[in-house]
């Protein structure tokens, strides 16, 4: 597996899922290896911001999984992939490396398969010509939308849906201490939902006087004085396996998606989502169109279409336990039922037989 990061979730939400997969997988039987740029940006970042020691704290959560970093210029492929049966190889790559690791498929007669987790394909087509991939077996893609684009482009010969989904080992309820009301959970980025964070969350929480705390990296100095000045805690990075634990010293948390996601793949509500209704926290969401009838909207979640609606459904949460007792009950039901890592392995499993993957084990090591 080539992805951008497994050490770093700095801004890098497909660490999220990739370290969740790749778990799934070993305690499944399979040999594992991801490798991943020695300086990426999110590593790069994260250590900036944490030191070195910050990976100790990554091993003690994830014990079952390592990293290889490694040195662009000294990449030995065919060391790395000569015994290899499977190779997924992550859009976050450099265009040449995603090239060259194809060209060793005839070598070493292995599988190979793009996992594509952005929507450049639906807001910047153009961009999508950097990827050479008529030797790859097929493509992975977050959503119905951009299976949809890749099949009308033909840019691959084969391509499935497979969403993002909590790693249920890690995002899971625990007890805690209430700490306050709302926790949100998101990096501000490049201004493509700044109107949405203040008129769904920032806004109300200063007109209801709420208790909040934001986390996340990439809050340019405005923001930070919009947080101070609606009395909003701005506890910066937060290690994604931490999460759980956050989630349990609040009522409730809010999802908003980017407005890519909103305008141009429908159906697609990244991680955050799955992961917060895996911890049992009540989540009330901006819009955005569940078109592929993900979860149960009204019964996993509750949907705000504007400040005052998101204002309502904030003091019917806070003021009524057996609504917020079953929001959590609910989306937990459904994120066991159909949006855990083991169901998307469960699906991998079910590409790997379309496509001839050899020596891929299913079933789980008896513990």
């Amino acid at each position: 597996m080539f992805y951008h990061s497994l050490l770093a979730a700095w801004n890098h939400g497909n660490a999220h899922f990739l370290r969740g997969i790749a778990t799934e997988l070993i305690d499944h039987g399979n040999e594992v290896e991801v490798y991943e740029p020695a300086n990426s940006w999110s590593y790069t970042n994260m250590i900036a911001d944490n030191g070195e020691e910050i990976n100790n704290d990554f091993y003690d959560h994830y014990p079952l999984l390592k990293s290889n970093r490694y040195d662009p210029k000294k990449l030995n492929l065919d060391k790395i992939l000569i015994d290899a049966d499977l190779v997924i190889v992550h859009e976050w790559n450099e265009p040449a490396l995603i090239s060259a690791i194809a060209e060793k498929k005839e070598t070493y007669s292995f599988k190979i398969l793009f996992h594509d987790t952005h929507h450049r394909a639906a807001t910047d087509k153009s961009s999508m010509k950097k990827f050479d991939l008529h030797d790859y077996d097929g493509v992975l893609v977050f959503g119905e939308k951009i299976k949809k684009i890749y099949e009308e482009e033909r840019w691959a010969k084969n391509v499935w849906t497979w969403h993002e989904a909590a790693d249920t080992r890690i995002f899971k309820p625990l007890p805690g201490y209430l700490k306050g009301d709302l926790v949100w959970i998101g990096n501000w980025g490049d201004n493509e939902r700044t109107k949405e964070l203040f008129e769904f969350i920032i806004d109300p929480v200063k007109e209801l006087k709420l208790k909040a705390t934001f986390y996340g990296v990439r809050y340019p100095p405005k923001a930070i004085k919009a947080l101070k000045e609606a009395g909003i805690n701005y506890g910066g990075w937060l290690p994604n396996y931490k999460v759980p634990e956050v989630f349990a010293g609040y009522r409730f948390t809010v999802h908003v998606p980017r407005r890519p996601y909103v305008e141009a793949l429908p159906g697609i509500p990244t991680i955050r989502p799955f992961e917060a209704l895996s911890c049992g926290i009540p989540l009330i969401s901006a819009p955005w169109n569940d078109i592929e009838n993900l979860f149960r909207p009204g019964k996993d979640f509750v949907f705000a279409h504007n400040k005052n609606e998101m204002k309502d459904w904030i003091n019917k949460i806070t003021s009524d336990d057996k609504l917020a007792e079953s929001l959590s009950a609910h989306g937990i039901q459904t994120i066991l039922k159909k949006h855990t890592c083991a169901h998307r392995v469960d699906e991998l499993y079910t590409i790997c037989d379309e496509i001839g993957v050899k020596n891929i084990l299913k079933q789980k090591i008896e513990k």
